[in-house]
Order: C-alpha cells, then sequence, then structure tokens
C-alpha cells in the first residue's frame, strides 16, 4: 500500500473513491499541494499509482504530495477516525457553500463515470453538498470539483 509520508500537516484530506482517470488524479494531487491537503485514494483504481499520466498531469509536484492509497472504504474511515466527511454528489441539496469546513475535514469525490455508490450516500444522508452547475451540465470535470471545494474551505479559514 503505498504511502507518502507528510511533509506538511494536511489542512484537509481530499479523498478519491475509485478514480479512473489518471490525468484526474494528477491534477488533484497538484492541487492538494498547492493547499495543503493530503490525498487519499480508494481501491479499486483505473490504473497504477506508477502510471505515466498521472505523474505526467501532477507535473513535478508529485514528489511534494501527501497521498495514500487504502484498500476499501472501512480502511479510510479507520486512518481518519473523528474527522467530519463531506461527500460530493450531483444528488445532494445541500450547496458546498451552506457546509462549515475546519481544517481537517475530509472531502470525498467519486469516480468519474459512476460518482459514489448509493451505500456510501445513504450512510453519510446529513453530509452530501453539491456544486451547482446548469441543467446543460452533468457533472463537473472531478479535478474542478476538488478544486472547487477545496479553495472554498480555505477561503473560510482566511
Amino acid at each position: 500500500m503505498p504511502d507518502q509520508s507528510s511533509p506538511y500537516e494536511p489542512a484537509l484530506h481530499i479523498v478519491l473513491h475509485q478514480p479512473e482517470i489518471p490525468y484526474n488524479t494528477g491534477s488533484v494531487g497538484r492541487t492538494c499541494v498547492a493547499v495543503g491537503a493530503k490525498l487519499w485514494l480508494v481501491r479499486p483504481l483505473g490504473f497504477r499509482v506508477d502510471d505515466y499520466y498521472l505523474r505526467r498531469a501532477g507535473l513535478d509536484y508529485w514528489e511534494k504530495l501527501a497521498w495514500q492509497v487504502v484498500e476499501n472504504w472501512e480502511e479510510l474511515q479507520q486512518a481518519l477516525p473523528s474527522r467530519q466527511f463531506w461527500l460530493f454528489t450531483k444528488k445532494a441539496e445541500a450547496s458546498y457553500l451552506d457546509a462549515k469546513y475546519r481544517r481537517g475535514d475530509v472531502l470525498v469525490f467519486g469516480s468519474e463515470s459512476a460518482g459514489l455508490p448509493e451505500a456510501l450516500l445513504a450512510e453519510h444522508s446529513d453530509t452530501l453538498l453539491r456544486i451547482p452547475t446548469r441543467a446543460d451540465v452533468r457533472s463537473l470535470n472531478l479535478s474542478n470539483a476538488v478544486a472547487v471545494a477545496s479553495y472554498e474551505a480555505l477561503r473560510q479559514w482566511t
């Protein structure tokens, strides 16, 4: 299980649940370095963590990234006990702007093709958040959604 020891105390934890596209994950990693977040990847992944495209999208920031791969959701929850989890989904009623983020919170995003599993959404129904978009758009790109949410959390702290 890859685990890059943290070069900093994470301000946030960004979780990609079963990501499929290495370019998106690489871009998310770059955002994590920019905001001081740790990136968590929940298996199965649609790529290898040594994937050329993953590192290419993260540019030279990947070596500065605090990241870890976990086998499943339960392992993630055990690694981050007593944390506030916020799950992002187009099925949520609440806007991401309504949440009160704290340092150390966990922002969770689903796979590019399927989003988060229904069981997780049901389990965390009181912490589901939506990034509003026009009806013409099915969803935002995963890396864009992570950037929008991460910077809103930082905006609230500064």
